[in-house]
């Protein structure tokens, strides 16, 4: 049996790479695992040798101790990987498949998965529906930030991609589709974005650029980034986004200027809980600045698309409501103006295949607009600093050498 290693979540600003067991067919109680899966069976189980696995802004979350993640959690829900072993319920997925691993996790069986909601499975996490690799109060299944990682319900899971070579030749690009592509993606498709629309992108992290992108693939007329990270929205502009430095004052200022009217017709927050202000506030946060600036600029009748994560229990909240996630919405606004909302975790099983299409025909260049940047397991302490940091990039772990080879 090979050995295995993967990032561990330390402490508040602090993470490790760790000797780690190889994944097992049955789960085992350890850090943030929930006692109600501990012991669970998994012979619908394969396991994937890890050939990308990526540092996502909602792990720094955990990491900045912004959450009640314990310490010796395995980090990393953005997993693709080559299928090494299967369990003896698996039917379709062989080994030898290049796969890409959803991060939700869904059974396939429930109501939820069948109406195509899974990122509200009901089987998978006993104390609420919803779950996640690597994740805070998700069930506890093991991050995916690791050598090896064990994907449960493989059949069901697992998109393959149908060949090998052609995906390794693509292989950054096709590593956004286990969350960040179709996370942006499923925020523009719900905040109503077609051709010809105008829209706004709050925050050019990752998963901002991501959604800026997809809006492109869409057809939008126009994308506007906001966010105060200047290199950021370097990035964003390189791939023929408008940008606005929300440092320099209210969005719909700059908007206007753009637009030559102060709104948009669609609207993304792909910031969540930890938003700062705008203009002089603009390093204080201010976790409700954005949802109540997206109703203020999008035109009535418009909708918001929320990818951002916003949370139920965030320790280190500027005050107590915000501690709980109860943030002040003006919801009055939104209401007057007919907004529709979208939350949630982006079902990512609705919209990963059509745009592994999309990667493999060369209709959108996701890793590019993200600026992906491979590095090995062992320098993801580093990842992590420098991504806490502001660094405009998209990081993206190299556990066993699949992404030095294919370069």
């Amino acid at each position: 049996m090979p050995g295995n290693k993967g990032v561990v979540y330390e402490g508040p600003g602090k993470v490790e790479v760790h000797e780690l067991d190889y994944p097992d067919f049955e789960l085992k109680d350890g850090p943030g695992v929930n006692p109600g899966n501990v012991g669970r069976k998994l012979p619908h189980a394969a396991v994937v040798k890890t050939v990308a696995t990526n540092i996502c802004g909602s792990d720094q979350h955990m990491v900045r101790g912004r959450t009640t993640a314990p310490q010796g959690l395995v980090l990393g829900h953005e997993i693709t990987g080559e299928v090494v072993e299967t369990g003896p319920g698996v039917e379709f997925i062989k080994v030898g498949d290049l796969v890409s691993v959803p991060f939700n996790i869904s059974c396939g069986r429930c109501r939820n998965c069948k109406e195509g909601k899974t990122g509200i499975c009901e089987h998978v996490n006993p104390d609420r529906p919803g779950s996640a690799y690597g994740y805070v109060d998700m069930g506890g299944w093991i991050g995916g930030q690791a050598q090896y990682a064990l994907v449960p319900y493989a059949d069901w899971n697992l998109l393959k991609f149908p060949d090998k070579d052609r995906a390794m030749e693509k292989i950054l690009d096709l590593a956004m589709l286990s969350d960040i592509f179709p996370t942006g993606y499923h925020g523009c498709v719900t905040a109503g974005v077609q051709p010809g629309s105008t829209v706004y992108i709050a925050g050019a992290g990752p998963v901002g650029l991501a959604a800026a992108a997809s809006a492109l693939l869409l057809g939008a007329a126009v994308v506007i980034v906001g966010d105060l990270n200047k290199q950021r929205l370097e990035q964003a502009r390189s791939f023929g986004c408008e940008t606005v430095d929300v440092s320099q004052g209210e969005p719909k200022d700059q908007i206007e200027q753009i637009l030559g009217e102060p709104e948009v017709d669609c609207a993304v927050d792909a910031v969540g809980f930890e938003a700062r202000g705008h203009g002089r506030e603009a390093q204080k946060e201010h976790p409700a600045t954005v949802l109540n600036t997206l109703m203020d600029i999008t035109r009535a009748g418009g909708a918001l698309g929320i990818p951002g994560l916003y949370v139920t229990g965030d320790p280190g909240a500027a005050d107590e409501a915000a501690k709980r996630g109860s943030l002040s919405i003006r919801i009055g606004l939104g209401w007057a103006k007919s907004h529709s909302f979208t939350t949630g975790q982006c079902p990512v099983m609705r919209y990963n295949r059509q745009l592994m299409q999309a990667i493999l025909h060369d209709r959108v260049q996701i890793a590019k607009a993200v600026n992906a940047t491979p590095i090995p397991l062992d320098e993801a302490p580093r990842g992590y600093q420098e991504f806490d940091e502001g660094a405009a990039r998209k990081y993206v772990l190299d556990p066993n050498g699949y992404l030095g080879a294919a370069a």
